[in-house]
């Protein structure tokens, strides 16, 4: 499912340019030129791109009355307002990142992806119980449950399984899983892909045609779930 975006925009030729390139990398985004803080707490949003200069509330008190309420969904500032005063101020105030027009899209794209990754793993790492096609991962217990069948998993498939799930979707190195999940900076091993094979066993059908831990040749493996 893409990450859903609300984007906070009363320039409407820009939100709609915005909205575009949002769709083309994948997002599934939303537009409004003006919002109220109800919204966000009660709608279902990965990211909010804020602009700060709105018609009725600028974005600094929007952004402080979110946090105030108790809404912890991320906040990219997006504003003319490129004074130091101005982004320690919106920084201060709860959002989550900062960047000034005019802006590079795929500045904007890595900024987003960078908060939505890191988002995705904070919230994996509290995750108690993460459920996928039929597959039940209780990271509490060190348990999966496929169907009626309970299997044990061991501390370093948990902690690689939930590296993996918190950057679902994404490409992750080999590299990356060795330093995150290891501790190693560098070493020539195959630990992780004896461990991807043995999880492979205990949550894919078919483990030689693997649906939910893909090999991304020459990159690394892919979670899809």
């Amino acid at each position: 499912m893409p990450s859903h975006i609300l984007l906070v925009e009363d320039d409407r030729n820009l939100a709609s340019v915005l909205t575009d390139t949002l769709r083309s990398a994948g997002y599934a985004a939303e537009h409004t030129a003006d919002l109220a803080a109800e919204r966000v707490a009660c709608g279902d949003y990965d990211l909010v791109i804020l602009d700060v200069l709105l018609p009725r509330e600028n974005g600094f008190t929007l952004c402080r009355r979110l946090r105030d309420c108790g809404v912890q969904t991320p906040v990219l500032m997006l504003t003319a307002l490129n004074d130091p005063a101005s982004i320690v101020k919106g920084l201060e105030g709860g959002a989550d990142d900062y960047v000034t027009k005019p802006f590079d899209p795929a500045v904007l794209l890595a900024r987003i992806q960078a908060l939505l990754r890191r988002e995705a793993f904070y919230r994996a790492r509290n995750l108690a119980v993460y459920e996928f096609a039929g597959i039940t991962i209780d990271f509490a217990r060190g348990t999966l449950r496929r169907g009626p069948a309970l299997v044990s998993l061991s501390g370093k498939e948990l902690q690689l399984l939930r590296h993996l799930i918190a950057r679902r979707g994404e490409i992750v190195s080999r590299h990356e899983l060795l330093r995150e999940v290891w501790g190693y900076s560098e070493a020539i091993t195959r630990t992780v892909d004896v461990h991807i094979a043995a999880l492979r066993q205990k949550l894919e059908q078919e483990p030689h045609h693997p649906a939910h831990i893909v090999t991304v040749r020459g990159e690394g493996y892919r979670f899809t779930g």
